[in-house]
């Protein structure tokens, strides 16, 4: 992979997994769930995902509140619980999951540097706006933008598309940032320059593009953009 991220204007990020930690809407509820909110949690998060690749596939929207609930429904019968009070309170807490540690102060060295930030996120407005407020970095981010829009999810071309067109740039201006493999494949394909953040040491998977470059948290970014 290579070595430094060169002639960028606008860093662009994905929100879930990248900035918020989507398993802090679990722990938040670890009182509740015990034993079970690790399983729960990853299933919670791998239909949330299977379900919205499924639609793509099929032709057919729902928004990702909806994909959200319907991804909770299935993990808690899967593990046995019917309770609707628990089922409210996680979905309420997925509008205020925790940013992983170093976020505010990267995206803030970011626009100190005179970079453009945004997020990119298969988030209906009504959830991305939420944990962006509760989680304090509403003013290091310029835009959220959201799949809704196009009633389409990544890793389809047309996302991606979205932030060349809000900053109008082209896509090798913009470095992308995300959690998610599959997701900075997608971005890569696209023509971004695309840095993963493998959080979890996951494999690379087995897609006709690759990240540019992979790191274990967003600090390193910094590095990569020739920031102190």
């Amino acid at each position: 992979m290579n070595h430094s991220v060169r002639d960028i204007n606008v860093c662009v990020f994905d929100a879930y997994g990248t900035l918020f930690d989507v398993h802090s809407a679990a722990s938040q509820h670890s009182s509740v769930l015990g034993k079970l909110e690790q399983p729960i949690s990853t299933m919670w998060r791998e239909k949330q995902l299977q379900y919205t690749w499924l639609r793509s596939l099929m032709g057919v929207y729902d928004d990702f509140w909806t994909v959200t609930g319907q991804a909770l429904d299935y993990a808690m019968v899967a593990h046995g619980i019917c309770d609707s009070t628990t089922r409210e309170n996680l979905m309420n807490a997925y509008l205020e999951l925790g940013c992983f540690e170093e976020v505010a102060e990267v995206l803030r060295k970011l626009k100190d540097n005179g970079f453009r930030t945004a997020i990119l996120s298969n988030g209906s407005p009504n959830m991305l706006d939420p944990v962006v407020e509760n989680s304090g970095i509403s003013e290091l981010i310029d835009v959220s933008l959201s799949v809704d829009s196009l009633q389409l999810y990544k890793p389809v071309p047309q996302v991606y598309q979205m932030a060349c067109d809000y900053f109008n740039v082209d896509a090798h201006n913009i470095s992308f940032q995300s959690s998610n493999c599959w997701d900075a494949i997608g971005a890569s394909e696209f023509g971004m320059q695309v840095v993963w953040c493998n959080r979890y040491s996951q494999q690379l998977d087995r897609l006709p593009a690759k990240p540019h470059f992979e790191i274990k948290c967003l600090t390193e970014l910094l590095t990569l953009l020739g920031i102190d």
